[in-house]
């Protein structure tokens, strides 16, 4: 290890916002970078734990004191071969992941984890800004043909893991360019698209081909593309939303949070809108109904866009503000976490149901409430009214999408209604298809998606 009293000696300090007055007028990323020498502080603070938790907390398994280390003896290069071996994008992760590592940290019993995932943003920037970041061509080709269909962090990880093996590695993307959830889901001010753009410019330098525009089950018959490849990955999201089936549904001005969420970053990255209906937040009052990092996205986005006013409404009751480390760590704790964009001007609601919209002339006017108790039962008289102009349900998603691909290729689903794959191969119930992501997970987190890419090939897609 590296300091061996670095957590004695040196307190925990992580990155910062630029000011919410300042960054509230534009769409860029707006966190303050650690110096050079902060981030070598940072990471002398880790202990090299003899059972070392963060391993168990990161889904793709980073070994978090090894590139600590490496941090703190400054030999930043070998940090990033010793990162990239586990993870193909850690600067995506190093700005959107949750850090579930950091809830592992064995200094996370005392509130004072290793700041992890800005050691390991810190080390991505750094090997892009020194060109350590290049194609790795294959010394030869394997003739196998393979279909990744879907670009985000499932599919991405994958095409660039068989590509590396000598596969060549055809990429279908729905939309006008890849990333998926990446580009289209997260707001720039979260996720600049330049960290996309980049890394599909060395993925197609190792030899893939994207397909834009290709929504295979719609544009693309599903049976083309198994019929011309010789194995298929379903890599695409978790994108049926979870409804709100209660009366007044239908109002103009009630909107899913991923209809408005791709077209603000559509605005932002000059590409044409695909709704003759633009959703915009400015002037109206808002009300995002759903507690989640979407309802977070919704709010900043809605603030940036000139709200009146933005309420944001769960239906789970307020969490503690601390966790019990006794019953959590090193699990992911239950407790209040509070954004970047909560901090922007948003106010915050609990253990409130939604019991009908209410509206005027076809258009949403209000919501009419009531309150839960502990056992999430309507609190007798509790009954209010929130005034609205326009309503993001941002409630999560159920399943992917059955109709066109999936009811072609006639895949059997879990309970869950997700594509049935196991976590061993991926092998889906139809021959030469696997599955891997949100599609076969369920909705999760970016590094979920990017560890399911990269694991082991079934058979048929390996050598």
């Amino acid at each position: 290890m590296g300091k061996v009293t670095g957590f004695l000696e040196i307190d925990r300090q992580d990155r910062k916002y630029a000011p919410a007055s300042d960054r509230i007028r534009h769409y860029r990323e707006f966190i303050l970078p650690l110096s050079e020498s902060a981030t070598i502080e940072q990471a002398s603070r880790c202990m090299n734990c003899g059972v070392p938790y963060c391993h168990n907390g990161c889904p793709v398994n980073n070994q978090i004191p090894d590139w600590n280390d490496l941090v703190y003896h400054q030999d930043w290069e070998e940090a990033s071969r010793n990162l990239h071996s586990t993870n193909n994008f850690p600067e995506f992760t190093g700005r959107v992941c949750p850090a579930p590592c950091e809830a592992s940290c064995t200094l996370n019993i005392e509130d004072t984890p290793v700041t992890i995932k800005t050691i390991e943003c810190a080390i991505a920037d750094r090997a892009w800004a020194n060109g350590w970041i290049k194609p790795e061509i294959p010394a030869r080709k394997t003739g196998k043909k393979i279909a990744v269909i879907g670009s985000g962090p499932a599919g991405l990880a994958a095409a660039q893991q068989l590509a590396r093996v000598g596969h060549d590695v055809h990429v279908y993307e729905k939309q006008a360019k890849p990333g998926g959830l990446l580009r289209y889901g997260i707001p720039d001010f979260k996720f600049d698209k330049s960290h996309i753009d980049r890394r599909i410019a060395q993925m197609e330098a190792e030899g893939v081909t994207f397909h834009v525009n290709a929504h295979v089950g719609v544009t693309v018959k599903a049976k083309d593309i198994v019929d011309g490849h010789d194995a298929v990955l379903l890599a695409g999201g978790s994108e049926a939303p979870r409804d709100l089936s209660i009366p007044g549904r239908d109002l103009a001005g009630v909107h899913f949070a991923m209809d408005f969420l791709p077209q603000q970053n559509r605005r932002v990255s000059g590409e044409g809108l695909d709704s003759n209906e633009p959703i915009l937040a400015s002037g109206k009052r808002v009300v995002v109904i759903g507690g989640g990092d979407t309802g977070s996205d919704c709010v900043g986005t809605s603030v940036r866009q000139g709200a009146l006013s933005v309420t944001q409404l769960e239906i789970m009751p307020r969490p503690p503000v601390k966790e019990d480390k006794a019953t959590s760590w090193p699990r992911w704790p239950l407790k209040l976490r509070t954004s970047s964009s909560h901090e922007e001007g948003a106010e915050r609601d609990f253990a409130v149901a939604t019991e009908a919209f209410v509206g005027d002339g076809g258009v949403v006017r209000e919501l009419h409430c009531c309150r839960l108790d502990d056992q999430m039962k309507k609190v007798p008289g509790s009954e209010f009214v929130l005034r609205a102009d326009l309503v993001l349900l941002a409630m999560g998603f159920v399943n992917p999408v059955h109709e066109g691909m999936l009811s072609e290729l006639g895949v059997a689903f879990d309970p869950r209604k997700n594509v049935k794959a196991d976590d061993r191969d991926y092998h889906t119930s139809v021959g030469k298809v696997f599955a891997a992501g949100d599609m076969r997970r369920g909705q999760s987190l970016v590094v979920w998606a990017i560890r399911e890419g990269r694991r082991r090939r079934a058979p048929s897609m390996k050598r």
